[in-house]
């Protein structure tokens, strides 16, 4: 049973394809991600929350933009390298490439500079790039294609430029 252009249902298609389209270049815009977002199109009501994670595994904590400094507890004489992390922008579920099959957006060893696409996390059908907050180098990737991450959640290790 095919949907003749015009139609009600047609229409709401149309509609909900522009609001999931701006809602995405809207969401790719933002530096934060927001807790929650609600979207008024018409008649519908598209909400969506997500919840304040503050601590991410696979790598030691850094700051808010993802930078691992030496601790306390280094040891004297020791040189302890900085690692960056990029984290997720949203709760969502992580693909590593643009598409099934397709070769990664990076990979261990690969460097990267600043605001560099490397990720997707797809969020209720929605696809919100990851971008590398830093330059430098991927020494590791944190997750797994597919899966579920966090908010905030460490994705990829990266020694920085230097």
């Amino acid at each position: 049973m095919s949907q003749d252009a015009g139609t009600p249902e047609s229409e709401v298609r149309a509609v909900l394809e522009l609001v999931r389209g701006n809602a995405v270049q809207l969401l790719a815009a933002l530096r934060h991600p927001p807790s929650a977002l609600r979207i008024h199109a018409g008649g519908v009501v598209v909400e969506a929350e997500w919840p304040v994670n503050g601590t991410a595994t696979g790598v030691v904590d850094g700051d808010a933009h993802g930078a691992i400094a030496a601790g306390d507890d280094a040891r004297a004489g020791e040189t302890v390298t900085e690692r960056l992390t990029v984290r997720a922008p949203a709760v969502g579920v992580f693909y590593r490439s643009p598409e099934p099959g397709a070769k990664p957006f990076v990979d261990v060893g690969d460097s990267v500079r600043v605001g560099q696409q490397v990720a997707i996390v797809e969020i209720m059908k929605l696809m919100v790039p990851v971008h590398a907050e830093a330059g430098g180098t991927i020494v590791e990737v944190l997750k797994e294609d597919g899966e579920h991450v966090e908010y905030d959640e460490a994705l990829f290790a990266l020694e920085p430029e230097e």
